[in-house]
């Protein structure tokens, strides 16, 4: 039997030994996690609330500029502008542009969009645009995260219930705490194979509405696009829920140009390109992906065609004009022309980026009520627009403008 005093000694070793030991083990795991390469600073409080005006202002004056790279429209969250550039997205005052939040990782941002109040930031690692930050808006605490397979380019989309995550393979639905609620497409080495109902097809583009989802889609052997429509929250999110499926267009078509503009309810709204047979159009499917109503369009679509809901309607930027959609129906209520971008709405009127101005028009009716004069270096299109009280805020290219 040893001695207390030569057991003490052991045992002293043995322990420091063990301590040294999960000392080295913590710092490996550390120097390979995520949390080295992550910088959070969060702000104290809200922002200062900015007022919400009557009617559209008769002047706008650039108030600051910042560089956004990684976002496709300005991000608005709970009182805060968000900008995303570099693997950092930073929280900043409305109007001063200062900086009151920073959320910084070692690897590039896939893109970064404002849901639910939040920020939802996706970065890029060997799985693809597989991280997910979720940033409360107000101080940019870290709220949800997650991680799954992901293609190494995404588009980023939300419709007031859902975030989509879309890339030309795979696409991902999540909810409001990050959970997923549907995966559709590729899926790597699959638990259970044979889910997924269209694996090898390209996702060209995808549309949210409240409990649905439709996505534009190319399958290996088709003669032309198909459209699919999904339950954006089936009791599998592993196994998506067709509520319908069907090709838009017949043999030799040409679908290049095709897109979704809209979805709302059991409703889509699809840019249809020039055929053999028919001239460019606007279809309408019903939730089993049935044409229920075409409407022709004479004015040339570009590739960066983009929409927004805004109030009654949705407003789409066709490239050279703007046309808009009811939101119930999706049938075209008018049509304006010279817009930049698909506007937003400040007190009741629907603010449009024009050359040199902006816009004011009745979002009911398309008629224009005013122009209020913008100084900008260019008026490269598309421009995005986004509304905080009285601060108007564009996305011109790489750069967020608050103007007020």
């Amino acid at each position: 039997m040893l001695a207390p005093e030569r057991r003490t000694r052991l045992d002293v070793a043995v322990a420091a030994t063990i301590a040294i030991l999960v000392a080295v083990a913590a710092a490996a795991i550390w120097i390979g996690s995520d949390a080295r390469g992550t910088t959070s600073v969060t702000a104290e409080g809200p922002a200062a609330a900015v007022d919400s005006p009557l009617a559209p202002p008769s002047s706008l004056h650039e108030l600051w500029r910042a560089a956004s790279p990684a976002s496709s429209a300005p991000i608005v969250a709970d009182g805060t502008v968000a900008t995303a550039d570099d693997g950092t997205v930073l929280g900043r005052d409305p109007v001063t542009g200062d900086e009151r939040w920073r959320y910084q990782r070692d690897m590039p941002l896939c893109g970064a969009i404002g849901a639910w109040n939040t920020v939802v930031a996706v970065y890029r690692d060997q799985r693809g645009c597989s991280q997910v930050t979720q940033l409360g808006g107000a101080t940019g605490e870290r709220k949800a995260q997650r991680s799954s397979d992901a293609d190494d380019v995404v588009t980023l989309s939300y419709d007031g219930t859902y975030v989509v995550s879309r890339g030309s393979e795979r696409m991902e639905l999540w909810r409001s705490d990050l959970v997923r609620t549907l995966e559709f497409g590729r899926v790597d080495a699959p638990i259970n194979p044979g889910k997924q109902p269209r694996p090898d097809c390209e996702l060209k583009s995808a549309a949210a509405g409240g409990t649905r989802v439709t996505v534009l889609m190319h399958c290996p052997g088709e003669a032309g696009d198909r459209i699919s429509v999904l339950d954006a929250a089936p009791k599998d999110n592993q196994e998506p829920q067709e509520f319908g499926s069907a090709l838009l267009t017949g043999p030799g078509a040409d679908t290049a140009g095709a897109r979704l503009i809209a979805s709302s309810g059991d409703r889509t709204a699809v840019f249809l390109p020039a055929g053999p047979v028919s001239g460019a159009r606007i279809v309408v499917v019903d939730g089993t992906g049935n044409e229920t109503a075409s409407y022709p369009v004479t004015t040339a679509v570009g590739a960066d065609a983009t929409a927004a809901r805004n109030g009654s309607v949705f407003t789409w930027w066709t490239g050279s004009e703007l046309i808009a959609l009811s939101t119930s129906e999706l049938a075209p209520k008018w049509t304006a022309t010279g817009a930049l971008g698909p506007g937003a709405i400040m007190a009741g009127s629907l603010m449009v980026p024009v050359p040199g101005a902006i816009a004011v028009l009745d979002p009911a009716t398309g008629v224009e009520q005013g122009r209020i004069p913008v100084t900008r270096d260019n008026d490269a299109a598309p421009i995005a627009t986004a509304i905080l009280g009285d601060i108007v805020l564009e996305q011109r290219g790489d750069d967020v403008v608050a103007l007020r």
